[in-house]
């Protein structure tokens, strides 16, 4: 039988689009799976500031050589760089959590409609619906 003439198929199909949020049980999914990034992006952001702060240390203690200099003040600017553009991903994901507790995660901001399972899996601090990302 055709997908679309399955009865089952269509009604599940008509029940997750007349939904206006995810249920307690599917938020408390997302809450977990955002921790666990969450968890991970703290460990790699931590890492990234002792890094440049290392680079500090390693800075103060060679400044003879200006090559040295020049080579640690790049990888210092990219560490930095880099620790900034995680400190955002961890301050989506925190929003995200806030989104769980408020009972809105997974509402596209612009369309009001749920946005897919598999997107929020891939990118769980969304708040965009691709189509409303691509503008589609």
């Amino acid at each position: 039988m055709p997908e679309s003439t399955c009865p089952l198929t269509s009604h599940t199909e008509t029940m997750e689009e007349n939904r206006k949020r995810y249920s307690d049980e599917e938020l408390e999914e997302f809450r977990v799976l955002i921790l666990d990034k969450l968890e991970k992006a703290n460990k790699e952001y931590e890492l990234l500031v002792s890094e440049f702060e290392s680079s500090d240390n390693r800075e103060n203690a060679h400044k003879h050589n200006i090559l040295e200099d020049s080579s640690s003040a790049v990888q210092r600017a990219e560490a930095e760089r880099l620790a900034g553009r995680q400190r955002q991903f961890i301050q989506k994901l925190q929003a995200a959590l806030t989104r769980i507790d408020n009972k809105t995660y997974g509402i596209c901001r612009e369309t009001g409609e749920l946005i897919p399972k598999d997107r929020l899996r891939a990118v769980p601090h969304a708040t965009l619906s691709i189509e409303a990302k691509t503008g589609k």
